[in-house]
């Protein structure tokens, strides 16, 4: 087994927090709808231009291990909001490392730092309740629209077709969105029910060129 380097008390913290700056200084400046684009470097391929906060964070490895465990944390918390949101990373981000650099402040007054966990725990729970009481339902189209638009980088052409594809397939529709091959954006609503399966038979098909099944009034079983 390898030999351990282990760091206690302000030294520890200072490489933690060290980290943490570096990764959320580099995801902060893509804030908001006019934030500013982060190129990437590839192993292959041409770099990534991007806005999105999380996909920075993940391209993010410092050579320092403990700075790098900070980093790593950081990174967790823009994934999260990410799988539970959709969206906010970057604002998680900033948040987190607000919230990191206060409580070492307070830590290093001589602050218990279990105390400081419950206060947070509180604040959280009270700005979770605030910003419900905030949030307003998007009514109509052109509040989609708006919505869609910021998370576009404020493209209105897509924020557009969002609103477009919510106005057809209601809150309840499954909306997937593909790479295409023209330089126009289509909008294309599938109607009914679909399920990604084929035929056990290709004799089921009642149309042998395109391979599809036109059937009138059959009778369906479920299970």
């Amino acid at each position: 087994m390898t030999a351990k380097e282990v760091k206690f008390g302000d030294s520890a913290r200072k490489k933690l927090a060290n980290g943490v700056n570096i990764l959320a200084n580099a995801v902060k400046t893509t804030l908001g709808p006019k934030g500013r684009n982060v190129v990437l470097d590839k192993s292959f391929g041409a770099p990534t231009v991007t806005k999105d906060g999380v996909s920075v964070a993940k391209e993010i490895e410092l050579k320092d291990k403990f700075e790098n465990m900070g980093a790593q944390m950081v990174k967790e918390v823009a994934s999260q909001t990410s799988d539970i949101a959709g969206d906010g990373t970057t604002t998680a981000t900033v948040v987190a490392q607000s919230i990191l650099r206060e409580g070492l402040k307070c830590v290093a007054a001589g602050m218990n730092p279990m105390d400081l966990k419950r206060g947070i725990d509180q604040a959280v729970s009270v700005s979770v309740d605030a910003l419900q009481k905030m949030s307003k339902p998007c009514t109509d189209q052109n509040a989609i629209e708006q919505v869609g638009t910021i998370s576009a980088n404020s493209d209105k052409d897509i924020g557009s077709i969002i609103a477009e594809a919510m106005d057809k397939v209601g809150k309840e529709g499954v909306i997937t969105v593909e790479e295409g091959q023209s330089l126009d954006n289509e909008l294309d609503v599938v109607e009914g029910m679909q399920f990604d399966r084929g035929y056990l038979s290709p004799y089921f098909a009642t149309n042998q060129q395109t391979m599809t099944a036109e059937l009138d009034d059959p009778l369906c079983f479920t299970f």
